[in-house]
């Protein structure tokens, strides 16, 4: 089984703050456009997966917090797998189920389905802690956010 470091993930995508947009596709554009993509992956190619899963159903999960991320593995290496956390400008309405607008994005790039998964799984754990979710409202720095990693 792969172990998952979710720090050096999370180092891999960057933290962007102030991304614009005032819908979602307006958002994806800027986040393509700002993120460091893996070799063989084109901004055009990640919009058009990210836009195809959102149009299935929001990645929004509550607490201002959405889980952007394409249906199928996107990135041909896993050394490539990152995941971004991209602060927004202003907050956007994604029909979160708590209805709360989204104002942080955790935009996952996997390789196969089942490290995408466990990324979900921590990052579930972590969304769960109130002190994390306060952490990002305060829209901290990457170094304070990996802090609250075990």
């Amino acid at each position: 089984m792969e172990n998952i470091f979710l720090s050096s993930i999370f180092e891999n995508g960057g933290l962007h703050k102030s991304v614009s947009g005032r819908s979602v596709e307006e958002v994806f554009k800027s986040i393509c456009n700002t993120i460091k993509l893996p070799k063989g992956l084109s901004a055009n190619e990640l919009y058009d997966a990210l836009c195809a899963r959102e149009s299935i159903n929001t990645t929004a999960v509550g607490n201002g917090i959405a889980i952007p991320h394409s249906k199928t593995p996107i990135v041909a290496d896993s050394e490539d797998q990152q995941i971004a956390i991209c602060y927004l400008k202003e907050p956007l309405d994604m029909n979160a189920p708590d209805g709360r607008k989204v104002f942080v994005m955790f935009l996952i790039l996997s390789s196969n389905v089942h490290f995408h998964q466990q990324m979900i799984v921590q990052l579930a754990a972590l969304f769960k802690r109130s002190d994390f979710r306060k952490a990002l409202e305060a829209h901290s720095d990457l170094k304070t956010l990996t802090s609250f990693i075990n």
